[in-house]
């Protein structure tokens, strides 16, 4: 696989989105702006400008009509993709970690920051879309809901919706991961998965599933209804991010050595690699170097023919699988057995 190189940060990566067509993608960085590429040959197509302070996170609508852009601004900025203009900014209290969507694009959801006295807390905004159209005709300025740090926990550093909106699963600094109501922020579950902060959460193409990648060097991949630990991924560096591919058993995860270490030691020794594990049977795969810093975070496209990892050195490194990685089965897949197994699936699909 040769990489597309995405070079249009002056500082490191955050946050790396596909929209729900695969055809874009949206960076953010530690700069203040953010910015949308061609995925096919990594043409950047515009930037999102006005934010004054590093982007923690955006995020795209399924329409992609607008793009959303949290930061340390202490600010939420919802952006229209097409031309670029912001639409409106909600001011919060601390700085925002996480934005993401609601499937339905009615709902944003934020991770606050603890900080200056503030608990931390992940707060929901409503907007109203034309139910024809899908444009944004108001917005809420004041949160639906705030689902503050409960009494036990520490605050949340990760956040993302579950399928139709109905749960928010939420990634502590504690390692634990918390599970709440999607209309009312009432708490449901509660289950404590790894020793050292939650980096990231992602999840599986039909929401049924997701993954978190930790800084305790592992990965989990895990069930939505129970929270029960379904695969483990263990490695030997710390983690910041992890992502489901779609039409391949696989997942990737991406971490490496403490930014602030990275200056004296080697990029192998760093471990700064892009890391495939067979989600079924744990074990890894492959690896893709190229980074010469941690990976900051990965991300597959829906169609699962490619995908992006944004890294500490501020370029974005864009994948498009080739032949061998559709074609590659592992040992266990290709067995009589699994064969016949597979006939029998496809033939009752059919």
């Amino acid at each position: 696989m040769r990489p597309i190189l995405l070079k249009g940060h002056e500082r490191s990566l955050t946050q790396v989105k596909f929209n729900r067509e695969g055809d874009l993608v949206f960076t953010c960085a530690k700069d203040n702006v953010a910015s949308v590429w061609y995925s096919i040959n990594g043409e950047r197509l515009g930037t999102f400008e006005g934010h004054q302070g590093t982007i923690w996170s955006i995020d795209v609508d399924q329409s992609t009509q607008y793009a959303v852009t949290g930061s340390a601004d202490f600010s939420i900025k919802l952006w229209k993709v097409e031309d670029g203009t912001n639409v409106f900014t909600w001011k919060t209290k601390t700085p925002v970690r996480r934005v993401e969507f609601s499937p339905a694009g009615d709902r944003i959801l934020a991770v606050l920051d603890g900080v200056m006295g503030y608990a931390g807390s992940v707060s929901v905004y409503e907007l109203k879309r034309d139910a024809q159209t899908q444009e944004v005709v108001d917005v809420v300025e004041q949160p639906l809901f705030d689902i503050l740090t409960r009494e036990g926990f520490e605050i949340a550093a990760v956040a993302a919706w579950s399928f139709g909106g109905n749960y928010i699963v939420a990634g502590h600094k504690d390692g634990k991961v918390s599970k709440y109501d999607g209309h009312t922020g009432d708490f449901v579950d509660a289950a404590e998965l790894h020793t050292q902060s939650v980096s990231d959460i992602q999840f599986s193409p039909d929401g049924t599933y997701f993954i978190t990648s930790s800084r305790d060097s592992a990965a989990r991949l895990v069930d939505m209804e129970t929270l029960e630990v379904l695969k483990t991924y263990e490695t030997d560096c710390p983690l910041n991010s992890a992502c489901i591919t779609p039409l391949k058993q696989f997942v990737i995860l991406g971490g490496g050595q403490d930014a602030k270490d990275v200056t004296t030691t080697s990029s192998r020794e760093g471990k700064f690699e892009a890391r495939f594990y067979h989600k079924i049977f744990q074990d890894e795969i492959g690896r893709v170097k190229g980074h010469f810093g941690p990976l900051n975070y990965v991300a597959v496209s829906p169609q699962g023919t490619s995908y992006a990892s944004g890294g500490e050195d501020g370029f974005v490194r864009l994948h498009h699988f080739d032949k061998s990685y559709f074609d590659f089965k592992y040992d266990v897949e290709k067995s009589a057995e699994a064969q016949k197994h597979m006939q029998e699936l496809e033939s009752a699909a059919a």
